[in-house]
């Protein structure tokens, strides 16, 4: 399975001024007329030079198999283990959203990706508390590889052990909170503190656990990174959208 990741040396919103600006200039979407039936190689939404979108034929034991990225190697996912529905993969998605907005169903445990023609590209996730208290639309202002972790003040009210992480934030790697990636989600010029991020705890997609914000496995949001460009429009459900079903 072709991989490709576009990291933009991005750590806070100061910086974005330094982005790849082959990457930025390619981030408008890019629509094609080819039908989502099979394989398709990238270029249907976002980011050039993406890995195919996953079909029937998917190789899943490869997309969740050891990774290594850079100085580390994020360990391969049981995904056996879960419930298909959380696994990568294209589903019927109809909305109004342009394609490659994302959009989070916190209710259940779901990211999705649009790719125009009533179709998503779905990951699952994990949902803590944070990813409840705020709902709306936003957009990606910073993408972070390898991202730095500050844990916020009430959490180190409750562990104070964690205060020697706040000036200097918990360095990246294999028990980084964070994970592999972070894309910030940003309301003009105000940052919501809102993540949609990776995670140590690969169990705790599909739950709602205690902390945290939008959880993805290393793979899947290595791979969602590598598909969304900076500014894209991210809409957080206020409701669960099978309430009413």
């Amino acid at each position: 399975m072709k991989r490709s990741n576009s990291p933009l040396n991005v750590d806070r919103a100061p910086e974005t001024g330094a982005i790849n600006r082959r990457g930025f200039l390619a981030a408008g979407l890019l629509l094609t007329a080819t039908g989502l039936a099979g394989c398709q190689s990238a270029g249907l939404v976002g980011l050039p030079d993406q890995a195919d979108l996953p079909d029937e034929q998917f190789d899943y034991a490869a997309a969740y198999a050891a990774l290594p990225d850079g100085d580390f190697t994020w360990p391969a996912i049981n995904y056996k283990n879960f419930d298909q529905k959380y696994w990568r993969q294209i589903v019927e998605y109809k909305t109004r959203e342009r394609p490659g907005t994302i959009i989070v169903d916190p209710y259940n445990n779901f990211l999705y990706w649009t790719l125009g023609n009533g179709k998503a590209l779905r990951y699952g996730i994990g949902v803590g508390k944070a990813g409840f208290a705020w709902s709306g639309e936003a957009k990606i202002r910073v993408k972070r590889p390898h991202p730095i972790w500050r844990p916020p003040r009430e959490m180190i009210s409750r562990k104070p052990s964690l205060e020697r992480y706040w000036e200097k934030g918990y360095p990246p790697g294999l028990k980084n909170p964070l994970g592999a990636r972070a894309m910030d989600l940003w309301q003009g010029s105000t940052d919501t503190l809102y993540r949609i991020h990776g995670t140590n705890q690969p169990n705790s997609i599909g739950k709602s656990v205690s902390s945290g914000c939008i959880r993805m496995w290393q793979q899947d949001v290595i791979d969602l990174f590598s598909r969304v460009p900076l500014q894209t429009k991210v809409i957080v459900l206020s409701k669960d959208p099978n309430a009413d079903a």
